[in-house]
């Protein structure tokens, strides 16, 4: 299996928007939302947006139905299965949260093709609220990231930093990262010469990356829609394998200038005979 491993954030690179606007939206509480927005975090507004759904009497199971109903990129559901039959290793590094992403990747059938999702705590509580918690809690300690762009309650590139540590224990050599937002500028420069990043074109972390491509060691992929996505991100998953299955070969063919008898090689266990 290649040892390649695929990060895709999700508001906006899975589904089309972001997923918490959509709820807001949907659920009629735009109005107290940009009321609010000044005056806290993003992700706290969240939080206290559930509070006031709960208060209107909106369940958990109304804000279900509205994430089933999302917008999803055209052809990311294909990709993703396709990156997964790949052997690809596939992630999710989002600041949406854990009741959003798992509710809509399960209605799409495809939660089960990632082995880690790494976004926002939440959970319903003993009153059947949903609440939302910062990934980094900010109440309490920053972050400690100097990127500006990051939001206070998660530094995506804190969190590439600590899969690469993992990665390298595995044995994984190549990562590529999918994302839109200015949140996804900071991972995208933890990236090492050999992995890829790829920018939703005239998006937040295009227009970032394209400013600062001196500070990018990875190579540098802009998709426009759900077609370019796909077809990027398979030719490039493709290409990492046949030049390891090549890297493979050429070693595996070195056997072959080893000066051998023909006596000896019969005495060989066939694991070991020279591969002609």
């Amino acid at each position: 299996m290649a040892g390649i491993v695929v990060v895709f954030d999700f508001d906006k690179t899975i589904i089309d928007l972001d997923s918490d606007n959509w709820v807001v939206d949907e659920l009629g509480v735009t109005d107290s939302f940009k009321q609010l927005l000044p005056t806290m975090p993003w992700n706290s507004l969240m939080d206290r947006m559930m509070k006031e759904l709960h208060e209107q009497g909106k369940t958990v199971k109304d804000i279900e139905g509205v994430l089933k109903r999302v917008p999803v990129i055209h052809g990311v559901v294909s990709a993703v299965k396709a990156a997964h039959a790949l052997g690809c290793d596939l992630r999710i590094v989002s600041d949406a949260n854990v009741f959003f992403i798992d509710t809509i990747l399960n209605h799409l059938g495809i939660y089960d093709c990632f082995t880690e999702i790494n976004t926002n705590p939440s959970y319903v509580d003993e009153e059947g609220k949903l609440r939302i918690l910062p990934y980094h809690d900010f109440h309490t300690c920053s972050h400690g990231c100097n990127n500006h762009v990051c939001p206070p309650n998660m530094c995506k590139g804190l969190v590439i930093e600590r899969m690469q540590a993992s990665l390298a224990k595995e044995g994984k050599k190549r990562m590529i990262y999918l994302g839109d937002g200015p949140g996804d500028f900071c991972p995208s420069l933890k990236l090492k010469e050999h992995d890829y990043v790829m920018p939703r074109k005239d998006f937040p972390a295009w227009k970032l990356i394209n400013e600062n491509r001196h500070l990018i060691r990875a190579e540098i992929h802009g998709w426009a829609n759900g077609e370019e996505q796909q077809h990027i991100l398979l030719q490039i998953i493709k290409a990492i394998i046949i030049h390891e299955e090549r890297q493979f070969l050429s070693v595996d063919s070195k056997f072959q200038t080893i000066p051998i008898n023909a006596a000896h090689h019969e005495a060989l266990p066939k694991a070991l005979s020279v591969r002609y």
